[in-house]
């Protein structure tokens, strides 16, 4: 019997999903393709490797087994699995046609919609995803600036100009990583030291969970304008989330460029790069951003359906409203049964973060408890809330419950020190994603690079 959203006596049954993923371990290297995707993410022991289907905020995998989800396709699922309006828009579309020979009239109506709602959004370029975008904009930015150093701030994408500050950084020669360099969030004098005169932009997400201090983004922007350095918001996960026209609306500071990709198109594979037209007219002519799939009109149709629901339902009020339920219940249950010492969670409302101090153990073996636990009473968690407009207050109120059960056995096992011994399979990975700690080139370095 698949296990439901409940209580259930049992983890849930995964003989599909561990089929599957001895097929895929023969031809697939890795079996996944995306990283945050992977059974590396979660507990290989309870949890299951393959979804098949969803609706609104529940999913179901392979064996059967229903979820409450908290991931949201990692970040493009906003209104909730087969959303009807979204997905009548995609089913209208694809009675016409998918891909056509010449450009699409979507491609102005949705350019259109953006420029209304997004403020930097003087010109429009549309593409399929969110490193396509980034490595646009480092382009132009290089071409605009005749510079060719980048400053980052978080992740973005796979491209050899960032994944080269990373660990998985085989294959990209030294020149190119010689040429990015990166600087801690919220720390103003890391990028002011910095910056020099062949720093072409300077590029971050306005927020990943640590909220901008002291004006941080308005000194960033004001810093950058001084030295001549364009400024790139990577809106991925803060754009139309935390308020339709993304951080640059939320904080009141517009950048020079922006990119999008999450939760626009509610699941499609759509991106978008926003900013200055005398800046983005260097795509006229000078420089090269084409792919045979920009304009492929599913995708739009969902994108245009999803914006005009997101504006007309408020939807980032909604997201701040229920994930706010979350976050505060749980940071109340830890504190009612004494453990807020080590663990919290934290972030903007509409995506929030769960963590663990190392001061009561392993963190990531606290997560991979905590995780298995959850999994086995209908609830996909990796750690994260990225609420979608469907998370119903069923959901919430459920979940509230769940975590008091599981949270009172990590209390009772970090006391005891048996976490380790309770998990069902090996210890959840580490990723190689850095948000903090960066190593920084100092000024004097990199004016001899």
């Amino acid at each position: 019997m698949a296990n439901k959203v409940e209580f259930n006596a049992n983890y849930p049954d995964t003989t599909h999903s561990d089929e599957l993923y001895a097929r895929a371990t023969k031809i697939m290297h890795p079996v996944t393709q995306t990283l945050a995707k992977g059974p590396g993410q979660f507990s290989k022991g309870a949890s299951p490797k393959y979804l098949k289907r969803g609706k609104n905020a529940h999913v179901w995998d392979v064996d059967g087994n229903e979820y409450i989800d908290y991931n949201m396709g990692i970040g493009p699922i906003s209104l909730g699995y087969c959303y009807d309006k979204v997905d009548e828009a995609i089913v209208r579309q694809l009675k016409d046609g998918i891909t056509f020979s010449l450009m699409h009239e979507m491609e102005v109506e949705l350019s259109e919609l953006v420029h209304s709602i997004i403020p930097n959004a003087e010109s429009i370029r549309i593409s399929k995803t969110g490193a396509d975008v980034c490595s646009a904009a480092i382009r132009i930015a290089r071409a605009f600036t005749g510079r060719t150093k980048v400053l980052c701030c978080g992740y973005h994408g796979w491209h050899d100009w960032y994944i080269g500050i990373t660990s998985r950084d085989k294959g990209i020669p030294a020149e190119v990583k010689d040429l990015t360099n990166t600087f801690d969030y919220n720390n103003i004098e890391s990028v002011i030291d910095s910056l020099d005169s062949d720093t072409a932009c300077v590029i971050l997400e306005p927020f990943i969970f640590e909220a901008p201090k002291d004006n941080f983004l308005q000194k960033l922007h004001d810093a950058c304008k001084k030295n001549g350095t364009l400024l790139i918001f990577d809106e991925m996960w803060t754009g139309f989330r935390i308020a339709l026209g993304g951080a640059q609306e939320y904080f009141k500071v517009t950048p020079d460029l922006a990119v999008y990709s999450k939760a626009f198109a509610n699941g499609m594979p759509i991106s978008l790069l926003t900013g200055r037209k005398d800046v983005m007219q260097l795509f006229e002519k000078e420089v090269f951003f084409f792919t045979t799939f920009g304009g492929e009109a599913l995708s739009m149709a969902a994108a245009i359906a999803t914006i005009t629901e997101m504006k007309e339902k408020n939807v980032s009020a909604v997201l701040d409203k229920k994930g706010a339920l979350l976050k505060d219940g749980y940071n109340k249950i830890a504190e009612e049964l004494g453990i807020a010492s080590f663990t919290k969670c934290s972030g903007y409302n509409c995506r929030t973060i769960v963590t663990f101090d190392a001061s009561a153990g392993d963190p990531l073996i606290l997560k991979t408890f905590v995780q298995q636990e959850m999994i086995k009473r209908g609830i996909l968690w990796a750690g994260f809330h990225n609420m979608c407009f469907t998370h119903s207050d069923e959901d919430i109120a459920y979940t509230l419950k769940a975590y008091r059960e599981v949270l009172a056995m990590l209390r009772d096992a970090v006391k005891e020190n048996t976490v380790a011994t309770l998990l069902k399979g090996e210890p959840l990975e580490a990723v190689f994603r850095k948000v903090s700690n960066y190593n920084i080139k100092p000024k004097a370095a990199a004016a001899k690079s």
